[in-house]
């Protein structure tokens, strides 16, 4: 075990960007360390995960970890990382996306630890009760506005080219970051804040701002925002975010993004968003590296994931739900099922409604399967039949076969399979 916190991120190539003698200070003791996440969403999703693995990691070491949610500055919106301005929430969408993000979090911290419990904070409690005046005259005299301008996110919007620009109101939000800093420090002993490395200028000018009111030292740590190795964008599919809600990203979606991540990026994921330790997981890449094949980094990375964000059962549930898919399977295995995930697994296989009239008036497989819309014509039928390729609900068919004895899945489906990849379902309404 890495001896100290900064260590364990650092094999796990989790720090961008360090200020000096942070190293030095998490080895005296026990601290307070905070990241802020902004509630643009009733969801945090994938990327959002590393940060709250980071503060696992934290606790973990024996610190406080603060997870501040920003019911205040994300009315503002961060302009960190964003070539335009966010669509701005309205103030009933910011307290409904807090609730929603306030119960996802509390799985990864642990709120009763006797020691060093973690703490949940919206910095809404106390910026909402600034008064405008008081906080510029008290507090925006200590940021010039040539040190805001030196920062990146603020650059970038400001450059040559830039037709958007950026409003006054974008403008501020480093300001009040850098103010929820100090806030945590005075109240909370909190002398380090962490986030993505696109938060480095925000949280360097808390440091400012703490340093210029207080003569205190502070720190921060950055941890590089997540690529993938073919160049694509981490995190996204063809539906978007792969998000933590499983309204939004349902389990078995969540599980099948990690399994089909590429060998290269399962050896850095398996740091990242993994608890397990240095020795196993060295050991694990060796391991995989001998029979790739067998994917075993990709399966433990979606196994362990799918457990800390959704459960045991829907692990269970997705496993089985991939062994339909790609191995063996029962229709006991189908009707075992929750519906959720059997549309989830046949989401983008060919599809055809049948009334219930017209169900009940089939006589023979030969002409449910015409009804079907899989084949091209009779004698195709006639011959995948005979040839034993064709399976309804998982069980293999011939030209005798009953077609009173077919069972419905969830009393409306019927899964055709014709070889061993062309899926047809037949929705029965």
């Amino acid at each position: 075990m890495p001896k100290n916190f900064f260590e364990e991120l650092k094999w796990r190539g989790l720090i961008q960007d360090s200020t000096p003698g942070v190293d030095e200070e998490l080895e005296k003791k026990s601290l307070s360390a905070y990241i802020g996440f902004d509630p643009t969403s009733d969801s945090l999703h994938i990327g959002s995960l590393v940060q709250l693995l980071i503060l696992k990691h934290f606790q973990e070491y024996g610190h406080k970890p603060i997870l501040l949610i920003g019911g205040a500055t994300g009315m503002i919106g961060d302009p960190s990382g964003k070539s335009k301005e966010r669509n701005l929430l309205s103030e009933s969408d910011i307290s409904h996306n807090v609730e929603k993000i306030k119960n996802q979090v509390s799985k990864f911290l642990d709120f009763k630890k006797q020691k060093n419990p973690a703490l949940i904070l919206n910095n809404h409690d106390w910026i909402g009760k600034l008064n405008i005046i008081d906080f510029f005259r008290d507090y925006g005299k200590t940021l010039t506005v040539n040190y805001m301008m030196s920062k990146e996110s603020v650059k970038k919007r400001i450059s040559p080219g830039q037709s958007d620009g950026m409003s006054f109101t974008e403008f501020t939000y480093q300001l009040f970051q850098a103010y929820d800093f100090y806030h945590l420090m005075k109240n909370y002993d909190c002398k380090i804040q962490m986030g993505g490395s696109d938060q480095w200028g925000n949280i360097t000018s808390g440091i400012e701002l703490i340093r210029k009111k207080t003569g205190q030292k502070s720190f921060a740590i950055t941890c590089p925002l997540i690529t993938k190795s073919d160049g694509s964008k981490f995190g996204k599919t063809e539906d978007g975010n792969v998000w933590l809600d499983r309204n939004k990203t349902s389990p078995y979606k969540f599980y099948q993004y990690w399994l089909n991540s590429s060998d290269e990026d399962s050896e850095s994921y398996i740091k990242i968003f993994t608890m397990a330790d240095k020795k196993f997981i060295d050991s694990l890449i060796l391991e995989h590296k001998s029979k790739p094949h067998e994917r075993i980094l990709q399966k433990f990375i979606a196994s362990e994931l799918t457990k800390m964000v959704h459960s045991e059962e829907d692990l269970e549930s997705v496993i089985k739900a991939s062994e339909i898919f790609f191995g063996k399977s029962t229709f006991s295995d189908l009707k075992e099922i929750k519906e959720d995930v059997f549309l989830d697994i046949f989401e983008d296989v060919p599809s055809v409604k049948i009334s219930k009239n017209e169900y009940e008036s089939i006589s023979n497989v030969e002409i449910f399967l015409q009804l079907s819309g899989l084949f091209k014509s009779n004698s195709e039928i006639k011959r995948s039949l005979k040839e034993n390729s064709i399976m309804i609900n998982k069980e293999r068919v011939n030209d005798h076969f009953n077609f009173d004895s077919i069972s419905l899945i969830k009393k409306k489906y019927i899964l055709l399979q014709k070889g061993k990849k062309n899926y047809f379902l037949i929705n029965i309404q």
